[in-house]
């Protein structure tokens, strides 16, 4: 199972990237002003980060459970981040709808929007970061 530092590296890794992509995509898709975008993807990758971390121990620990490791096959990783993403998804609607002042229809489509491109991206990222720091029990069950 991964360490507190390795998750930690984890999470922040994949914040700080997802906020390089995100920003400018954000800005140009729902034409929003650079400052708005920042605002929004900064403050949702906070609380995504700190939920990144409690969802993945949570998601670990109960893999370890029920399988006994923690390598996930192809359908379980699509399965961590939609749930993942659900989650996040609960949390950021009714901020982002607050801070725009928009409706929670319209923060719903648009975290939806970023939710389609985080689920993809974690998809990558995830499957990208275990290549470059597997964990040893991996190649005993491989």
């Amino acid at each position: 199972m991964r360490t507190t530092a390795d998750r930690i590296r984890h999470a922040i890794s994949f914040e700080f990237i997802g906020i390089l992509i995100a920003t400018p995509l954000a800005a140009f898709a729902f034409h929003m002003h650079a400052g708005d975008s920042a605002v929004i993807v900064v403050g949702s990758a906070t609380v995504a980060m700190l939920w990144n971390y409690v969802y993945n121990l949570g998601f670990d620990k109960a893999m370890n459970r029920l399988k006994g490791t923690t390598l996930k096959s192809g359908p379980i990783r699509i399965l961590h981040a939609v749930l993942f993403e659900l989650g996040l998804l609960m949390m950021l609607m009714p901020l982002i709808a607050l801070y725009l002042g928009i409706t929670l229809w319209q923060a719903f489509v648009m975290d939806l929007a970023f939710a389609l491109f985080y689920m993809i991206y974690a998809l990558v990222f995830n499957w990208a970061y275990d290549r470059v720091f597997p964990l040893p029990e991996w190649q005993q069950n491989a």
